[in-house]
C-alpha cells in the first residue's frame, strides 16, 4: 500500500473497475498456482523494521518527512504518525549466516539513519509503544503529511460514522473516546516475513496461528501506554480498536474486525484466504491501473497483482497472507504482524529466528493441526500471551502448560531443528537461539519496562517516569545488548530535564473531586482523611465547575447543621486554571500573581490534574 497512488472510492465508475482488476488478480493468481509458476522450493526471510524518533526529552519528535528527506534512501519509508518511520530490509534466501547478514543490513541502515538525525537532534528509539507518548501525540496534526494516510483516516471515520470507544484493561484501565484512527500510529512493530511453498501453504499458516500465542509470550515488549501498566502487549489491543471500522452495535456484532486472529482454521488453498478477505472487507481505497493481470498472464508476465495487494493492505490479520515478486518470479509469504519493535536489533533478529525456526521444524505429530485443536484454544492462547506476556498459561496439544516450560522443553529443540533443517548455520540458530533462552530464564522487554517504570513511580510523577524510562531506554539500546542481561535502574531520584519542565510533569492526576450537589460534610471528611486542601467540584463529564479550600470549609467545624448543605453553594467558580504544557514557572507565577494555593488543569474544560504550592517542591 505505501508504494501505491492512493484516491478514494468515489463514484460507481471507480467502484465497478477496481472490483473487475480485484477479481482478475484473483483469477491471476489461481492461474499461477494451477501452472506451477509460483515458487515451491525456495524459503526467504525479510522484515519491515518501524521506530520512533524522540528529541533530547525524549518526547515524540514530529520530523519524519524532513529526517526522510535527508537520509535519501529507498529502504526508509513513513508511517502514519511523522514521529514514527520504517525500514524495509532486503529479502534473503533462508540459509547459510542469512539471520547475521540481516542483522547487519540492520544496523546499518539504523546506523545511516541515526547519523542524519542527530544533526537535528533527534533520537531513533525501538519499542513497541513509546513510553513517552501522550494523548496528545495521537491527534491528526501528528499524521503524516502524505495523502494516503488522510485517505485511510476519512474512509474508516466515515464508515463508522462515530468515534473510537477505547478500552484497555490492566493493572490499569484506560477508557477513551477518540476522534481518529491516529491511535494505530502508537504502535511500531517489527513485522517478519517467511516465503513458503504454495502446496503446503495453508498447512503452514494454520500452523503460524497455533504458535502465535508462545511466540508473542517472550517476544513482548509494549506494556505501557499513556503513562498507564496496561497489557503486556498493548498493541494487539490498541491497534485492533483503533483502526475497527465496525461501528459499536449489537446487529452483525460477529462481523470481524479488519485487525484480527481470525475465527476459524483455513482451509482449501492460499487463495481462498485472499477470498475470504474479499469476501469480508470491501474497499474504500483504489489506484490507477494499467494493464490486467490475466492478459499480463496471457503474454507470459508475471503480474503484480496490484489490486489484490491494495485490497490486502487495508486488511490486518496478525498473520497475513501476503503475494510478491522477486527477480520476475512470484512468491507466497507469511507476514507476521504481532511482534513489537525492540528493545535491540539482536533481539528483534533472535525474535526472527525462533519464529522460522519453530514454523520449519513443526514435527509430523502437528501435521494438519486443523484436524486436532479447537481454534478458539488458539485464538485464546494469543490474546492471553498478549496480556500475560512469559507468565501466560497456554492450552497446548490438550493440556495446560507455562510459557516457560513449552518454550524451554519444546518450541526452542523444535527450533534448532528447524532452522538446521534448512541449511542455516550453527553458529546463527545457536548465537540467535540463545538469547530467547536468556530472555526465558532472565527478563523480556515488556518485564524490564514494567519493573522499572513502577519503581520510577515511587519517587516521580508519572510523566516524569515516562521520560526517565525512555531515556533510560535509549541508553540500553544504545549499548546493543540484549534485553535480557538489562537490570533493575538505579534511580536517584534526579529528573535530567528540569529546564524543560511543564505543569504535567508535577500535577497531580489522581483527583479526590466531588459533585456540586455533594454535602460539606463529605467535603470536610475527605479533605481530614486525605489530608488535602482543595478539592475540585466537577459534574459527569469531568467539566471543572468550581473549587473548594480548605479555607472555604473550616469554619463550618463549628457550625454541625449548615453542613448539611451542598457545596454548590458555596464553591468558588471563578477559578484560574492552566493546561498541561504550561511551563512550570510560569504556572508558579500565576498562583503568586493571584495569591492561590492550587492550580486545576485542564484540557477542553475537563479536570485532568492539580498542581499546589507543594508540587514546585518535587
Amino acid at each position: 500500500m505505501g508504494d501505491l497512488n492512493i484516491i478514494k472510492l468515489k463514484t460507481k465508475k471507480d467502484r465497478a473497475n477496481y472490483i473487475h482488476h480485484l477479481l482478475n488478480d484473483i483469477k491471476a493468481l489461481d492461474l499461477m498456482i494451477e501452472k506451477g509458476l509460483i515458487e515451491e522450493d525456495v524459503h526467504r526471510i525479510g522484515a519491515e523494521q518501524e521506530f520512533c524518533l524522540v528529541n533530547n526529552q525524549f518526547l515524540p519528535e514530529s520530523k519524519s518527512l524532513e529526517l526522510l528527506k535527508d537520509i535519501d534512501d529507498d529502504h526508509f519509508t513513513t508511517e502514519i504518525s511523522n514521529y514514527n518511520l520504517e525500514i524495509n530490509l532486503d529479502p534473503v534466501i533462508l540459509g547459510g549466516t542469512c539471520f547475521s547478514r540481516l542483522h547487519k543490513q540492520l544496523k546499518t541502515l539504523l546506523e545511516k539513519g541515526k547519523k542524519v538525525a542527530s544533526k537535528k537532534d533527534i533520537k531513533i528509539i525501538l519499542t513497541g509503544i513509546l513510553p513517552s507518548l501522550s494523548i496528545n501525540n495521537a491527534n491528526e496534526e501528528n499524521m503524516t503529511n502524505v495523502e494516503r494516510y488522510s485517505v485511510l483516516n476519512d474512509e474508516i471515520k466515515r464508515i463508522r460514522k462515530q468515534n473510537f470507544d477505547i478500552h484497555i484493561k490492566g493493572a490499569d484501565e484506560l477508557n477513551l473516546w477518540h476522534d481518529s484512527v491516529m491511535l494505530e500510529g502508537c504502535n511500531t512493530s517489527f513485522q517478519m516475513h517467511l516465503q513458503l511453498s504454495p502446496k503446503t501453504f495453508v498447512d503452514s499458516y494454520n500452523w503460524a496461528q497455533a504458535i502465535s500465542g508462545p511466540i508473542l509470550s517472550i517476544c513482548a515488549n509494549s506494556p505501557l501506554l499513556f503513562g498507564k501498566e496496561l497489557w503486556r502487549e498493548t498493541r494487539i489491543a490498541l491497534f485492533t480498536q483503533s483502526i475497527d471500522t465496525r461501528a459499536n452495535s449489537y446487529l452483525l456484532n460477529d462481523k470481524l474486525s479488519r485487525v484480527s486472529f481470525g475465527n476459524k482454521w483455513q482451509t482449501g488453498s492460499a487463495i481462498d484466504i485472499f477470498k475470504d478477505n474479499i469476501s469480508r472487507f470491501r474497499s474504500f481505497i483504489t489506484t490507477g491501473f494499467i494493464k490486467d493481470s490475466v492478459d499480463m498472464l496471457n503474454n507470459n508476465e508475471i503480474p503484480k497483482l496490484r489490486a489484490l495487494g491494495l485490497h490486502n493492505g487495508t486488511v490486518y490479520p496478525w498473520n497475513r497472507v501476503c503475494y510478491g515478486t522477486i527477480d520476475g518470479k512470484p512468491n507466497l509469504r507469511i507476514e507476521n504482524r504481532y511482534i513489537p519493535s525492540g528493545p535491540t536489533p539482536v533481539d528483534e533478529i533472535a525474535n526472527m529466528a525462533f519464529w522460522v525456526g519453530v514454523m520449519l521444524g513443526k514435527p509430523k505429530k502437528y501435521k494438519n493441526i486443523h484436524k486436532q485443536w479447537d481454534f478458539k484454544d488458539v485464538k485464546t492462547n494469543f490474546f492471553n500471551a498478549a496480556r500475560y506476556g512469559i507468565a501466560t498459561q497456554f492450552y497446548w496439544n490438550g493440556t495446560y502448560i507455562s510459557s516457560y516450560d513449552l518454550i524451554l522443553n519444546e518450541l526452542l529443540p523444535m527450533a534448532y531443528k528447524g532452522l538446521y533443517s534448512a541449511g542455516v548455520s550453527p553458529k546463527d540458530a545457536e548465537y540467535y537461539l540463545k538469547i530467547i533462552k536468556d530472555r526465558v530464564q532472565g527478563n523480556s522487554g515488556s518485564e524490564w519496562l514494567v519493573r522499572n517504570f513502577r519503581q520510577l513511580l515511587k519517587t516521580h510523577k508519572r510523566f516524569e517516569a515516562m521520560q526517565i524510562l525512555t531515556s533510560k531506554m535509549y541508553e540500553k539500546q544504545e549499548k546493543g545488548y540484549p534485553v535480557s542481561t538489562w537490570g533493575i535502574l538505579h534511580d536517584s531520584n534526579d529528573f535530567p530535564f528540569k529546564e524543560q519542565r511543564v505543569v504535567k510533569h508535577i500535577m497531580s492526576s489522581d483527583i479526590f473531586s466531588v459533585d456540586k450537589k455533594d454535602s460539606i460534610e463529605l467535603v470536610l471528611n475527605i479533605m481530614k482523611w486525605k489530608n488535602i486542601h482543595h478539592v475540585p467540584i466537577i459534574n459527569n463529564g469531568r467539566e471543572l465547575l468550581g473549587l473548594i479550600s480548605w479555607t472555604d470549609v473550616k469554619s463550618f467545624l463549628e457550625t454541625p447543621k449548615q453542613q448539611h448543605d451542598s457545596v454548590g453553594k458555596i464553591m468558588r467558580t471563578a477559578i484560574i486554571t492552566t493546561d498541561e504544557y504550561t511551563p512550570i514557572h510560569v504556572a508558579k507565577k500565576l498562583m503568586n500573581d493571584n495569591n492561590i494555593g492550587s492550580l486545576p488543569v485542564v484540557k477542553q474544560n475537563k479536570l485532568v490534574g492539580l498542581i499546589t504550592r507543594n508540587d514546585f517542591n518535587t
